[in-house]
């Protein structure tokens, strides 16, 4: 018969990995004899966004490609929404990944399709509800992007930030439990990416989704860090100076395929870390 302490060990376990989103664990991944990550070893809480930023080559995007079972680790485990990804079968991570969202880089819209059918496109492809209860999720989607008015139009008809705004739209019609973002900001002006970390301010605020944020913009994830999406205004808006309330916001900063930083804004503004200093400035 087990021992109680193991018994007790294993009930802690999962107790911790039900409150987690994501788990990796010691993960090693390896490409032409390159460690691309090298233990690589994070949770991210259930409601949480972790913002993942790094050198380019550094892993951010193959954590991405990890965590949807796209490749398999050579060491560790990952664990999505408390199953074991590293484990599954392609069958079974089909149907995981009905549960994930992914806002791609550069938005990755279909040109021939309008934007209605952009946005429905995974509903479709399911083939689980039908053209009303579609037609409604769509509207509900380009609702929450505030464009429920480019419905018609084509993805060529739209500007860059109006096609990252229905990206995201096809990402959360599913109502996905977590959503993976591949800088969804990068080569968009100032203004406009504010206009796309405010939408994902919302949806981290409104509907506590789980998100991992793949990002060269560092002011984008310091502007989530320090905002709240206020629902009666109905944009977000900065916390009070010196003010302690908790946002579900943290950072994760790779080098050379390791973790060198998981916390919050707060203690990365504090690090003495030489590298991460100079990764600030």
């Amino acid at each position: 018969m087990p021992s109680t302490l193991l018994m007790d060990d294993a009930n802690r376990s999962h107790a911790n990995s039900s409150n987690q989103a994501i788990i990796f664990e010691d993960v090693r991944l390896e490409f032409a004899d390159k460690a691309v990550l090298d233990n690589v070893s994070f949770s991210l809480p259930r409601g949480q966004t972790k913002a993942i930023f790094g050198a380019t080559g550094s892993g951010k995007s193959t954590i991405l490609k990890l965590t949807l079972g796209l490749f398999k680790p050579d060491a560790g485990r990952i664990l999505v929404m408390g199953e074991d990804v590293t484990a599954m079968s392609e069958n079974d991570l089909f149907e995981l990944r009905r549960k994930i969202g992914i806002v791609f880089q550069e938005s990755a819209l279909f040109d021939s399709l309008t934007v209605r059918d952009n946005v429905a496109y995974r509903l479709v492809e399911e083939g689980k509800i039908g053209d009303e209860e579609i037609d409604r999720r769509v509207h509900e989607a380009l609702s929450f992007v505030e464009l429920e008015h480019t419905v018609d139009m084509f993805p060529s008809e739209l500007s860059g930030g109006m096609r990252r705004r229905v990206g995201i739209a096809r990402a959360i019609i599913t109502k996905p439990e977590v959503l993976l973002y591949d800088s969804p900001t990068g080569g968009l002006d100032p203004v406009t990416s504010t206009t796309i970390i405010e939408l994902l301010v919302k949806q981290r605020d409104v509907f506590g989704t789980s998100s991992l944020l793949v990002t060269h913009r560092l002011q984008d994830a310091f502007i989530m860090a320090t905002h709240r999406f206020d629902r009666d205004t109905g944009h977000m808006q900065p916390l009070p100076t010196g003010s302690k309330s908790h946002v579900p916001m943290s950072f994760l900063i790779l080098r050379e395929g390791k973790v060198i930083f998981d916390g919050d804004a707060i203690e990365l503004v504090k690090t003495d870390n030489p590298y991460i200093r100079r990764f600030l400035a």
